[in-house]
């Protein structure tokens, strides 16, 4: 697939990055001549200098023959212009625009041929808040993500000492939960991956993926680990786009406290939020304020501000003055993966929800999510299988003879409203919902091919 991508910061970087991983043939396009130089030396992919909103850039890029334009600059208003452009001038088929500003990514004319032709919207801001959201409402877990409209989850839990399932084989796990169907389908151990089967034994301090119908999260979670109290108090360092988000959705629900450095900002956020939540002027890697504010009744402390160094220190800070749990956003993954697991009980990369929303558009075939898993490189996707026996080569077979990639796993199917764990009888049948887990993203393309269809299906 030939790929135009507008924006080298980091979430285009990051695009460009695995896309290219997957042989597709990727130019870049940004001002920036350092910036390209520097990712046309690691990857193996053009670089055009310019203005994605200029006819001349795109053209430069070869936006004549392009199956797909994704723009992805911190400015709304280049990233829409140029799927315009790309629409009217070029006839680029498919169009994925990152916007930013609330009120752009509410215009129903957005998509429209009067509008600026953009196929899909993607909003960062409401990436990360959406995450973050769900990992309040299922306190311990380290990731939680959705498919199938939400019936199912893959939920990322740490193992601790004591808990009924650490110790055991995973084989266990029917004996301990009989009318629970849940299916590990991943293991970290000492930052490596861990072949899983029937035998393999739960260690404490493992990062355990587990897979089940959505109603049964919480049960499967106390298998692996003590039962957190449920959040009522969250703190907030940062009133910037995300920490404002985020009190919105918070704010009806949670006893709320935010944060913010700037007096201007603070009295913006004390307009847009209802009386309950309390607005507060002032550093967050202030010892004496957090103190004041008695950070050790927060339940949670969630770091949001656009500075890592900051937020890495008031989350330490608070975790060290008593807060439960801290949830940290790291701008540089190599931050995250440094900090994550220690006193920072979740670090963060926002660009990683960007990249799961921008991937479910991108993929081949009929794929409805695509999720980056923690540490970046193993996935999960949810793909629909169409066809019939002589047309797929999934439709009609049980998983185990359906030649999956070894690395890559099917671990749940969702017919309707049936939610069914996959075991090696399980038999595919038209559109069903099949998740996968595959443990590197190089693998991508193979379960792609699988799932398409055969001339004979038209």
């Amino acid at each position: 697939m030939k790929i135009i991508i507008v924006g080298a910061g980091r979430v285009g970087a990051s695009l460009a990055e695995n896309l290219v991983s997957e042989h597709n043939d990727i130019t870049l396009i940004d001002p920036d001549p350092s910036i390209l130089a520097d990712l046309q030396d690691r990857y193996d992919l053009q670089t055009v200098q310019g203005n994605g909103a200029y006819p001349s850039v795109l053209k430069q890029a070869g936006a004549e023959d392009a199956d797909m334009l994704v723009a992805v600059t911190r400015s709304d208003e280049i990233n829409l212009v140029a799927c315009r452009i790309a629409a009217q001038m070029f006839n680029v088929p498919r169009r994925i625009a990152r916007v930013r500003a609330p009120e752009l990514v509410e215009q129903a004319r957005l998509h429209g041929d009067d509008g600026f032709n953009v196929d899909h919207v993607i909003c960062p801001e409401q990436s990360v808040t959406d995450h973050i959201e769900r990992l309040i409402e299922f306190p311990g877990a380290l990731q939680v993500l959705e498919f199938a409209n939400g019936q199912v989850m893959l939920v990322s839990v740490r193992a601790f000492a004591g808990g009924p399932l650490v110790g055991q084989a995973i084989e266990q796990l029917k004996a301990h939960l009989p009318r629970v169907d849940v299916r590990v389908v991943a293991l970290i151990r000492d930052n490596q991956h861990v072949p899983v089967d029937g035998y393999t034994t739960i260690l404490p301090g493992d990062e355990v993926f587990c897979l089940c119908a959505t109603a049964h999260v919480r049960t499967v979670m106390a298998e692996f680990r003590r039962q957190l109290k449920p959040v009522t108090k969250v703190m907030i360092a940062g009133g910037g786009n995300i920490g404002l988000r985020l009190a919105l959705a918070l704010q009806n629900d949670y006893q709320v406290k935010i944060i913010e450095s700037d007096h201007g900002r603070c009295e913006r956020l004390a307009t847009q939020l209802n009386s309950r939540t309390l607005v507060l002027l002032g550093d967050a890697t202030d010892e004496d304020l957090l103190a004041d504010e008695n950070v050790q009744d927060a339940d949670l402390f969630i770091a949001l501000t656009s500075d890592d160094e900051n937020n890495i220190m008031s989350s330490l800070l608070a975790k060290k003055m008593g807060a439960g749990r801290v949830i940290t956003l790291i701008q540089r993954k190599v931050y995250a993966e440094l900090v994550q697991g220690g006193q920072i009980d979740i670090a963060m990369a926002p660009s990683n929800a960007t990249l799961s929303e921008l991937l479910k558009h991108i993929r081949r075939g009929d794929v409805v999510a695509v999720h980056r898993l923690r540490r970046g490189v193993a996935e999960a996707i949810e793909t629909i299988a169409h066809g019939d026996a002589k047309s797929s080569k999934v439709v009609g077979r049980a998983i185990e003879h359906i030649p999956m990639p070894k690395g890559a796993v099917i671990g749940a199917i969702v017919r309707g409203e049936q939610v069914i764990m996959a075991h090696h009888d399980t038999v595919v049948l038209a559109d069903d919902h099949v998740i996968t887990f595959v443990e590197h993203r190089k693998l991508v393309p193979a379960v792609e091919k699988l799932f398409q269809v055969g001339v004979a299906f038209f």
